[in-house]
């Protein structure tokens, strides 16, 4: 099957859809965090930027070992 994402804006969405899924019988999981550091999730993000404001470095593959 699919899986879904639903994102609810306020706590009254929340309820209305815990609700529905538990009325139609639909199994489903709540997580309250991301299982990732915010810290590093903060570097990545950087990462991208960086790469796209073009302050990355390119490597040929054929160099990547010496």
């Amino acid at each position: 099957m699919e899986t879904l994402i639903v994102r609810p804006k306020d706590k009254k969405q929340l309820l209305a859809i815990t609700a529905i899924l538990k009325a139609l019988e639909v199994d489903f999981n709540k997580e309250k965090e991301s299982p990732y550091d915010p810290e590093f999730v903060a570097m990545i993000h950087q990462g991208t930027g960086d790469i796209k404001n073009g302050k990355g470095t390119k490597i040929k593959l054929e160099d990547l070992w010496k």
